[in-house]
C-alpha cells in the first residue's frame, strides 16, 4: 500500500489542488445560484459521484487508454462542452413564468444527474487521473489498481469537503437573492456557456 510519508505528500498536493476554483466549482456555483442551498448540495454529491465513476475508470485502466487515444479524448471533451453549453443555452432562452421556473428550479434527482455527467465528462478530470495520481503509486508495493482506488477515495474526500462549502455558502447566497430570478437565470446560463466553451479548449492537468 501508499507509505504514510507519500501519502502525506500527496494530501498536501490534493488540497493545492482541489481548493482552486475550477469547472465542478463553478458547476455547483451555477446550480446554487439558481436554485438555492438544497440543489447546491446535490450537485457536489452528483460531481463527487462522477468522481466515483474516474477512480472505477482509473483502476482498470480506462483513463490511460481515453487520454493515449486522441480520438477518445476528444469525443469525451466534446460531449462534456456540448452538455454545459446545452445547459447554458437552456437557461438562457426560457422564458418568465412556468419555464422559467421549471429552468430555474429542476427536481433535485436531476440536478445530481447533472452533476455526475460534467463531472464524468470533464476531460481534466481524466488528464488528473493520468498525470497525477500515477505518480503516488508504488509499484513494488503490489496492488496498484487498489493503491489508484485508496488515493481517488482520499481525493474524494477532499473535494466532497470543499465542494460542500462552496455549495453552503454559494446556496445560501442563492436563496436569499431567490427574488431575482431572471439574473440569476442569465448569470447561471452564462456561467454554463463559459464553461463548457473552457472545457473545449482543456488541455493540461485538472483544477476542480
Amino acid at each position: 500500500m501508499v507509505s504514510p510519508s507519500k501519502l502525506l505528500v500527496f494530501f498536501l498536493a490534493a488540497t493545492a489542488l482541489v481548493i482552486v476554483p475550477g469547472p465542478n466549482i463553478i458547476y455547483i456555483t451555477a446550480r446554487g445560484l439558481a436554485q438555492g442551498r438544497a440543489a447546491a448540495v446535490m450537485s457536489a454529491l452528483g460531481v463527487e459521484t462522477g468522481t466515483l465513476v474516474h477512480i472505477a475508470a482509473a483502476s482498470a485502466g480506462l483513463s490511460y487508454l481515453i487520454a493515449r487515444s486522441a480520438t477518445a479524448f476528444a469525443a469525451v471533451k466534446w460531449a462534456g462542452a456540448a452538455y454545459l453549453v446545452y445547459l447554458g443555452i437552456r437557461t438562457l432562452t426560457s422564458r418568465n413564468g412556468a419555464d422559467a421556473r421549471e429552468a430555474a428550479r429542476q427536481p433535485l434527482r436531476r440536478v445530481f444527474a447533472e452533476g455526475v455527467i460534467v463531472n464524468v465528462l470533464n476531460p481534466k478530470v481524466i488528464l488528473f487521473f493520468l498525470a497525477f495520481l500515477p505518480q503516488f503509486v508504488d509499484a513494488d508495493a503490489g496492488a496498484p489498481a487498489l493503491q489508484i482506488v485508496v488515493l481517488g477515495l482520499a481525493l474524494l474526500t477532499l473535494g466532497l469537503v470543499n465542494d460542500m462549502v462552496y455549495a453552503l455558502g454559494v446556496g445560501t447566497l442563492g436563496t436569499v437573492l431567490r427574488g431575482r430570478q431572471r439574473a440569476l437565470r442569465y448569470v447561471s446560463g452564462c456561467v454554463y456557456l463559459g464553461l463548457g466553451i473552457a472545457t473545449a479548449f482543456t488541455g493540461g492537468t485538472r483544477s476542480r
